[in-house]
């Protein structure tokens, strides 16, 4: 198939008037009356390339095999490592190839809430930027407090009161300002971040090798199993591959970038899991209830000695740190890219000097604040059934745009048709449908209640555009229409 020249099928970006709206058929669909609005362009900050990318992915999704140790205590051994072998496949390669897809395709800042907007209309991609931005900001507000939790042990003082509120406080600030200076800052410290994290499992695996003993992996009890604790584990750590395609504007060749980044992201976050876990359940004796967050660098401990558990417990303290700095990325870029298409108010889009959305980057960081006081259990489980809620709509999506515009220009293309699309999407919807049947009611009543303000809210800010609000559309949209009927008559 022959595609028409990328200058005939992205628009520059330019600032809408009211009255001149885009010459997109699916941005047209958006219907706001437009504003004049000036921005620093996000051509004047630094692009992101592979290697910082590929350490963003890394903490968007795992840092680490820090989190992991809840799986062994909940299923043991071998299914934990199962778990972590299989459900890749099932869950972060289809996510990954899809989002590689569809960042390419549509490879502007917004990511998956443009995607949405353009198969299923605005409102349904305001439903999906809600329920990913809160699910975001929530799994944000764990990483100050695990940052603590890892330090407390050498800094008692760090274990609850006024000085762990103002550490807390303090870090999320630090970070917080990191991500203001710029995504180029970001994706150079998280490959030192990275690196740092992932020496002492190698180092740990190494020393082990004496000890290991491979009948430790096949440790399975059925019947003590915690089916919920166990895949809401496995969901929470292998999750948000998609969240990178929000800032896809700030990428550096994001057709060639991007599916790079997450294929060796990919192996990355596997191989981060899979190493230390071989480790810690094949050099020691198994006690289930020990393996608990932090349990790592005590099996560091008693493998090598003190200096390699310091070791793993400063990887652990730092790794939440990039997390954070990459989780707070996404969700900031993922207000500015709404904004920039009219879904939610133009203010949104205000980018700082370094080119960095300032407003987002306040809203994501006060919302950190605001919800670190929940548990950290209510917190993953919260978080796993909105983002499931939301990955729904992004394989709905998928399949209606490759039905919808089978010609429209596709950089990375998942090399299956329609039929083999939705055969993609079947396994990971039956197990996201499985998490959501295990969660308890109480996270269902909380999760629901967020579903129902974002169904009520979008009305709301339709009403005050005409009033209070101004919103207005920014955009490198591809025109589908337009890109499917010239595909055609080549």
């Amino acid at each position: 198939m022959n595609f028409p020249p990328s200058t005939q099928i992205f628009r520059k970006r330019t600032n809408t008037i009211a009255g001149n709206p885009p010459a997109s058929i699916e941005m047209g669909r958006y219907g706001f009356s437009g504003g004049n609005f000036s921005l620093p362009k996000a051509e004047k900050s630094r692009k992101v390339s592979v290697l910082p990318l590929v350490f963003l992915i890394f903490y968007e999704v795992s840092g680490g095999a820090f989190g992991a140790e809840d799986s062994v205590k909940a299923a043991g051994p071998l299914l934990t490592i199962l778990g972590f072998l299989i459900f890749p496949f099932m869950w972060c390669v289809p996510e990954a190839l899809i989002t590689a897809e569809m960042g390419t395709m549509f490879n502007v800042n917004g990511g998956y809430v443009v995607w949405v907007s353009s198969a299923l209309g605005p409102f349904w991609g305001f439903q999906l930027g809600w329920m990913k931005w809160l699910s975001g900001v929530m799994d944000n507000a764990l990483y100050p407090v695990l940052f603590l939790d890892y330090l407390k042990s050498e800094i008692p003082s760090l274990g609850g009161g006024w000085p762990r509120t103002m550490a807390a406080l303090a870090l999320t600030l630090i970070l917080t300002y990191l991500n203001y200076r710029g995504l180029h800052i970001v994706g150079f410290v998280a490959v030192l971040l990275g690196v740092f994290s992932l020496l002492p499992f190698l180092a740990m695996g190494l020393v082990s090798i004496p000890k290991l003993k491979p009948s430790r992996w096949l440790v399975v009890d059925l019947h003590h199993v915690n089916w919920n604790l166990y895949l809401n584990t496995l969901f929470w750590n292998l999750n948000y591959w998609d969240s990178i395609s929000t800032l896809a504007g700030e990428l550096e060749n994001p057709n060639k970038t991007l599916p790079r980044a997450l294929f060796y992201a990919l192996i990355l976050v596997i191989v981060s899991y899979i190493f230390p876990l071989l480790t810690g359940t094949g050099a020691i004796p198994l006690d289930r209830e020990l393996w608990t967050d932090g349990y790592l660098a005590d099996i560091a401990k008693a493998i090598e000695g003190e200096w390699l558990g310091w070791w793993v417990q400063a990887a652990a303290a730092t790794s939440n740190m990039g997390m954070f700095l990459a989780k707070m990325s996404s969700d900031s870029f993922l207000l500015l890219g709404m904004a920039e298409h009219g879904v939610i108010p133009e203010f949104f889009a205000k980018r700082s000097r370094y080119g960095t959305p300032l407003v987002g980057i306040l809203f994501s960081a006060s919302g950190v604040i605001l919800l670190s006081w929940l548990s950290f259990q209510e917190i993953v489980a919260a978080e796993n059934l909105l983002y499931s809620l939301g990955m729904m709509l992004e394989f709905f999506a998928f399949v209606r745009l490759r039905m919808k515009y089978p010609n429209a220009s596709r950089p990375y293309k998942i090399p299956v048709g329609i039929i083999g699309s939705i055969v993609m999407c079947i396994p990971p919807t039956i197990l996201i449908s499985a998490i959501m049947a295990f969660s308890t009611l109480k996270v269902a009543a909380v999760s629901l209640c967020i579903v129902v303000i974002g169904l009520v809210m979008k009305p709301c800010l339709d009403h005050t555009k005409k009033r209070w609000l101004k919103f207005s559309i920014s955009s490198d949209l591809p025109d589908l229409h337009h890109e499917s009927e010239e595909s055609l008559t080549e």
